[in-house]
């Protein structure tokens, strides 16, 4: 069947509002229930997110489901970064790099309140660093080579710097055999908030959207996936589409298997971990890469407000997906490594929280997967499935590009992108150094919501109490929970805590001590009964209690 050209959304749609984009359950789940989409992507990550803007910003009608919460998976346990990858051009892969940076560029335009630019430091030691000052002369070509194929973007070039100038950025290094640095700059996200930053504006454009539905099966229709059927609440709800995504990360073996029983397992899981502390334990204002002793791997020290992130590992991951978490051998590897470089000395009790993902990378099952490439994967299955895999959290607006552009083959129709200048919500007039400069609450809810944070703040002003902060330690307001629950499709104590805002990565004890009260307010937004509210709050406060015993006891993962 050949489609009428996909209709022209109106562009203003995703760039300013005047009131705000409200998205009730109820009313999504009847949609997906009534009418007939030209496409239904499966999978609630980066890349189904883009994949789903990106059909909704070529006028088709589009869908998206997601059986946990948006960015539940890898999408919010990433290290955040929104980068070239200098290790891509050790490898040799300069076209990824190339092609990485300016996507970079493209996401500091089209989302400038939620991608922010960050230097990185490469302390240069005598001995026992990542290089020493012979080998470092050679890494600054590497560090030239990024800024010419695109790292000039970012408006600084790489930098090298003196002992004094590396200690204003790191008071806390070891000085004793230090003797300069090299800094680059890259960039910086809170990838849960950028990925349902991204469904919403896809939601602005006319898309459905909905988590907690889960894929139970697919519908076909003579011998080609035509929709799935989906439970969401305890319905049962068939989705009629002509074309069908598959993005749905690691779990990507699973769903291709519904649409062919011949199906072989392409997917190769590699688990990364962070660590969080205090940053008065460590006190650096940028990111430092850090040796480990006796591993190839560099570890990663960022600032991220008050706190510290320390990551990452990547190493094969044989476990369930369903249950990722830190380790305390891998928590181990990364307090050493801090340790190694700063002094003073951390320990599990500085360890404020933890995240553990999975990387769906692609390829053979020999070598080691930090070796492996991170290329994106796009294929069409014999029953007409469009399956998405690998690729990156920079790359990800153009993954989504190809993958519709492969959509629009198999419903024999034609129609643009038009995603690589679409401003998401909250980005378009965003000034940052405005905001950052108004201070306060002011600066935190534009840092989070962009020019959106007017509809949050006039949350406050209708009821001044919902400025109190709902985590001891946090900026997070009240006013932003009830957001959550009326904007942002939030329906447990885990997808405010956890993804809405990052209290339980930042501050995870703090956030136990908040569970009632975040519960609370959800019951009253959602008209939750008593016993809905105290599930969702024990199952909040039983997963942290295993994400703790994994982490500091050994427990198996």
């Amino acid at each position: 069947m050949i489609t009428m050209p996909a209709r022209k959304p109106r562009r203003t749609a995703a760039a300013t509002r005047r009131t705000p984009l409200l998205l009730d359950r109820a009313a999504l789940k009847r949609r997906l229930a009534d009418d007939r989409y030209d496409v239904l992507v499966i999978g609630g990550g980066i890349t189904g997110a883009y994949a789903v803007l990106d059909a909704a910003s070529r006028g088709l009608r589009a869908a998206l489901v997601e059986k946990d919460d948006f960015a539940s998976g890898t999408s919010s346990k990433s290290s955040k970064m929104v980068h070239g990858g200098l290790r891509y051009i050790e490898q040799g892969n300069v076209n990824l790099v190339r092609h990485s940076l300016l996507e970079r560029h493209r996401f500091r335009k089209n989302a400038p309140h939620l991608v922010r630019r960050l230097p990185f430091l490469f302390p240069i030691l005598d001995k026992e660093g990542v290089f020493d000052a012979r080998l470092a002369k050679g890494f600054e070509g590497l560090l030239w080579t990024y800024d010419l194929v695109g790292g000039w973007r970012i408006g600084k070039l790489h930098q090298r710097l003196t002992v004094p100038e590396v200690l204003a950025q790191a008071p806390t290094l070891r000085a004793e055999n230090l003797k300069g640095g090299l800094m680059y700059f890259d960039a910086r996200t809170d990838d849960a908030r950028l990925v349902l930053t991204i469904v919403r504006t896809a939601a602005a454009l006319g898309a459905t959207v909905l988590n907690g539905a889960r894929a139970e099966g697919l519908l076909t229709q003579l011998g080609k996936v035509s929709g799935a059927r989906v439970s969401a609440d305890g319905d049962t709800i068939d989705i009629r589409a002509r074309a069908v995504v598959n993005a749905t990360g690691v779990w990507t073996d699973e769903l291709d298997a519904k649409a062919d029983e011949g199906h072989r397992p392409q997917v190769r899981p590699a688990k990364g971990v962070h660590i969080v502390v205090p940053w008065d334990k460590v006190r650096i204002n940028c990111t430092v890469t850090v040796p480990v002793p006796g591993r190839a791997r560099r570890a990663t020290c960022t600032r991220w407000g008050d706190s510290v992130v320390l990551g990452t590992t990547d190493e094969d991951y044989q476990g369930s997906p369903d249950d990722v978490h830190c380790t305390r051998e891998e928590m181990d590897f990364l307090l050493e490594g801090a340790n190694t470089a700063f002094e003073g000395k951390l320990t599990a009790d500085d360890v404020v929280g933890s995240i553990g993902g999975l990387r769906p990378l692609v390829g053979g099952k020999e070598g080691a997967t930090l070796d492996m490439r991170r290329d994106h994967h796009i294929t069409v299955g014999r029953t007409g499935m469009v399956t998405v895999t690998g690729g990156k959290l920079t790359t990800s607006r153009h993954m989504g590009e190809l993958v519709i552009d492969k959509v629009m083959t198999v419903l024999g129709s034609r129609g643009k992108s038009r995603t690589t200048a679409l401003p998401l919500l909250g980005g378009a007039g965003y000034d940052s150094e405005a905001v950052a400069a108004s201070g306060g609450i002011a600066a935190h809810l534009g840092e989070r919501f962009g020019t959106e944070a007017r509809f949050v703040g006039d949350l406050i002003q209708d009821d001044p109490s919902l400025a109190e902060p709902i985590v001891a330690g946090l900026p997070y307001t009240k006013a932003e929970v009830v957001y959550a629950a009326r904007a942002e499709l939030a329906r447990s104590v885990d997808d405010v805590l956890s993804r809405r805002t990052r209290a339980r990565l930042f501050a995870r004890d703090a956030s136990v001590d908040a569970a009632e009260a975040v519960g609370a307010i959800l019951g009253q937004e959602l008209n939750l009964t008593e016993a809905e509210v105290e599930r969702s709050v024990t199952e909040y406060l039983v997963a942290v209690r295993h994400e703790k015993s994994v982490l500091l006891e050994g427990a198996a993962a």
